[in-house]
């Protein structure tokens, strides 16, 4: 690896277009989830100019399926909280379509257990899942990505809160730092881009999102004034869903590390946990910061692969990128005596088959506190005393 470097990552906020998506594709799963722990759910959204289409998959007991108005009030009451009630992009007025239909039955074949070729319930679909932990930060993430999810979460919370009123949802933001010998040292550069009411100036915005951004990053680490960009187009009161349409599963670099480590391809959010797009990945980020935490490595990449109907990983990957402090090759061997990688072992394991993914479709999947509920179960340290004694 390089020692010495500057490195961006971006975030955007919960009222971004593709975020919006993500947010209705999620509280759907949770609709379902909440009915039956076993539903089968794959929920697109696309978002535009006062319009909500889903679209997609779902398999669910007949007395249990939610009605057409279930699924249309629960997706409205996420637009809701998120906050958009514009002219453009209305929580209550806009048209919403729902094309959710059955679950393909070939696909069903070879998910459901004693079905299919193979009589174990397997993976959803074939594909590769990557997970990545680091010590430079205490949540064990890259700090880029860190520092740009935390300035609009923050954001979000003051317009939420009514304190900063002229904030309007649709955000992004981006944080470049700077690396000496491997670790942070410093911020060179910030963006935040916010929609905001009319009226208002790109100073005033510049003044209004400053102490955010101070008050994100550590002591002395604000970048020089000609590095730090607010709204740097001039203007940016059309924003949401009226201003660029959204669909799901466009953010997944956002939701992940910030390009720090590799992404498989597939979108997590809209997928029930049979899907190992979502669980595997859930599962790989859970061993990787485990490995970190028990001190086993200070970086640690970890990669899995399934096949459609088939329950066992075909492979499992682990880099460390020369920081392990024990052989990788013992780390790997021990991997499968840590936890069951079939898909319903990672979800048995991780209590996935429960309604926690609504709150995951913003501000990352990864870095968060484990929930009482079971919520974000995959960032719980609880393996690392297993894992030290391998040392």
């Amino acid at each position: 690896m390089k020692s010495n470097y500057y490195f961006t990552s971006e975030s955007v906020s919960e009222g971004h277009p593709d975020k919006v998506s993500d947010r209705v594709s999620d509280s759907i799963v949770d609709l379902f989830l909440a009915r039956d722990p076993e539903a089968r759910v794959a929920c697109e959204t696309l978002t535009t100019t006062n319009l909500i289409v889903l679209a997609g998959e779902m398999r669910i007991a007949d007395d249990l399926m939610p009605s057409m108005e279930e699924i249309e009030e629960t997706a409205r009451e996420a637009v809701r909280d998120i906050g958009y009630h514009q002219k453009g992009f209305h929580w209550k007025t806009a048209e919403l379509i729902n094309r959710l239909h059955g679950q393909s039955t070939d696909i069903a074949m070879g998910v459901d257990e004693g079905t299919g070729d193979f009589k174990e319930e397997g993976a959803g679909d074939q594909g590769i899942m990557f997970g990545f932990a680091t010590n430079e930060t205490p949540e064990l993430m890259p700090a880029p990505i860190i520092y740009s999810h935390q300035i609009l979460k923050q954001m979000a919370e003051l317009r939420k809160s009514g304190k900063q009123p002229e904030f309007e949802p649709d955000a992004k933001s981006q944080v470049t730092l700077k690396y000496e010998n491997g670790r942070p040292v410093g911020v060179s550069s910030v963006v935040v881009s916010t929609q905001h009411k009319y009226g208002f100036t790109p100073a005033d915005i510049r003044e209004m999102v400053r102490p955010v951004v101070k008050q994100v990053l550590p002591e002395g680490w604000f970048p020089p004034e000609e590095e730090f960009y607010v709204n740097p187009t001039g203007n940016f009161v059309i924003g949401g869903p009226d201003g660029d349409a959204g669909l799901t599963g466009r953010k997944i670099i956002v939701d992940t590390y910030g390009g720090a480590a590799p992404h498989g391809g597939g979108a997590f959010s809209g997928k029930d946990p049979t899907k190992v797009d979502r669980s595997a990945a859930y599962a790989s980020r859970y061993l990787a910061k485990n490995i970190v935490a028990a001190g086993l490595a200070d970086r640690c990449t970890i990669q899995l692969s399934y096949a459609i109907g088939v329950a066992k990983p075909l492979s499992i990957f682990i880099n460390t990128d020369g920081t392990s402090k024990i052989d990788e090759a013992v780390i790997e061997a021990a991997i499968p005596d840590l936890m069951d990688l079939s898909p319903r072992g990672i979800r048995t394991h991780l209590g996935l088959n429960k309604p926690i993914y609504a709150r995951t479709a913003a501000y990352g999947h990864f870095g968060r506190e484990p929930d009482a509920d079971g919520g974000f179960s995959w960032e719980k340290t609880d393996l690392v005393d297993k894992l030290k004694s391998l040392a």
